[in-house]
């Protein structure tokens, strides 16, 4: 017998003996109904599987593990919210483990055997692209067993929402990009920092992990600078992981910069502060312009060696607003008092929430009935303000925020931009010829640029 029709429980078998002696003198047709609402099954809700994808183990795990929980608690919110009585949405989380091969063989078990309408996933570039290489060109090396014929005409294309700030270069028909683009992050920084406000900093030194996202980051920031006749003293790439920051400090040292631009990522972060700090560095005299450090990353690190620098993002948990207040709040009583959120936490959790109103819009999950809702410009009241979809480019209107590390490792705001910047993955000025409007036939290509990678 099927759970959902399974007799009574005792305690209720006795309540209805009860209701039957004591209804000995009512009609047979109210007895009917009594004993109706008592044997009831109750409703099915239909089922919809939304793909989580990221590292729970490996290098990345930490960080993504931070995104994993954002998306969870949107999903849990939405569910309880009583919005879609009739609906039940079930994350099917899988672990990329930190590796390009097993984000494509996990995406490939979220497209094929869960058949999922949609993927909330990734952190580094190089895993959004190997899932991307997976929903355009399936490889027979991780065919599902048993599967039969020719994957690229009976597939089912699910969209991906990423969520990280990124380097751009980038337009796909079905990803949904959550994250900055450097005209809305990098370059508003250097803005500032070039200003009168920011010191008119104007010799900038460049340091890195040595990966996609710096690399090309960098050539978009050297190109900028170029226009304005802005000096850069000397460019870095270290692997990610690197502890010994010895010979890029002296390098420092002796070109006499005013302004590092940090695009070191992961557990690197530390080493570099640390040994910033006790090379005698100070942020008074000469700050860092973080990218990729962000309150998470903070908690590991001791507030001495960051005090005063600074980091570029869209939004901080200290931002004061009713959306980010509720955001931080349901978050902390979730997963602890402990826990802080920051900028990839919350464009992961946002995303989830732009899906489910795109939902509500197309009164389906289909990802082409999602994508129409998408690209007619969906506007979103986020934890960090009002958002908007870009149709042009599937990026997102955004504000842009410049913040500086307190004691307390959380940021204090001293700079948002007035209004929403919108998203340029191709800026003429990096890359001449490219441009985007998936309203108008999609992507147009120029040169490829020369990136040294």
């Amino acid at each position: 017998m099927h759970p959902r029709y399974a007799l009574p429980s005792i305690k209720s078998a006795l309540g209805l003996a009860l209701i039957l002696t004591w209804t000995c003198n009512l009609g047979c047709e109210q007895l009917n109904k009594t004993i109706g609402v008592l044997t009831k099954p109750k409703e099915t809700k239909e089922t919809i599987k939304l793909g989580i994808l990221h590292s729970q183990t490996g290098s990345m795990g930490m960080n993504e593990m931070s995104l994993r929980h954002s998306e969870v608690l949107a999903i849990e919110e939405i569910n309880d919210s009583g919005e879609f009585p009739k609906t039940e949405f079930v994350p099917v989380v899988k672990d990329g483990r930190s590796k390009s091969d097993h984000f494509r063989r996990r995406a490939r078990d979220l497209i094929d055997v869960e058949k999922v309408d949609v993927i909330f996933g990734c952190w580094t570039s190089l895993h959004r692209k190997a899932v991307i290489e997976e929903m355009d060109n399936p490889s027979d090396l991780f065919r599902p067993v048993g599967f039969v014929g020719n994957i690229s005409t009976k597939r089912h294309e699910p969209l991906l929402f990423y969520p990280l700030q990124y380097e751009g270069f980038e337009a796909h028909r079905n990803v949904f990009y959550f994250g900055s683009t450097p005209n809305q992050q990098i370059l508003p920084a250097i803005d500032w920092f070039l200003s009168v406000q920011g010191g008119k900093r104007q010799k900038l030194y460049l340091i890195g992990s040595d990966y996609l996202f710096p690399r090309m980051a960098n050539y978009i920031v050297k190109k900028y600078l170029e226009s304005r006749g802005i000096e850069v003293v000397d460019e870095v790439y270290l692997p990610l992981g690197h502890k010994d920051f010895g010979d890029a400090i002296l390098k420092i040292q002796q070109k006499s910069p005013v302004l590092i631009l940090s695009t070191i990522n992961g557990d690197s972060n530390r080493p570099f502060y640390e040994q910033l700090y006790k090379s005698g560095i100070r942020a008074e005299t000469l700050p860092v312009l973080a990218t990729s450090v962000a309150e998470d990353e903070l908690r590991r690190i001791p507030p001495e060696f960051v005090q005063g620098h600074y980091a570029a993002w869209s939004y901080f948990q200290s931002l004061d607003t009713p959306e980010s207040k509720k955001f931080v709040g349901l978050f902390k009583r979730t997963f602890g008092l402990d826990r802080v959120v920051d900028d990839p936490m919350e464009a992961a959790y946002t995303q989830v929430m732009v899906w489910k109103e795109a939902y509500k819009r197309a009164n389906s999950s289909d990802p082409l009935k999602i994508r129409e809702v998408l690209e007619k410009g969906l506007e979103f009241d986020a934890p960090g303000g009002r958002i908007k979809v870009d149709p042009k480019t599937h990026h997102m209107y955004k504000k842009f925020r410049l913040g500086q590390i307190q004691l307390d490792r959380q940021f204090k705001i001293i700079y948002e931009s007035k209004d929403l910047i919108a998203p340029d993955p191709f800026p003429a000025f990096a890359f001449p010829g490219w441009e985007c409007d998936w309203t108008q036939g999609g992507l147009t290509k120029g040169p490829i640029p020369k990136i040294g990678l």
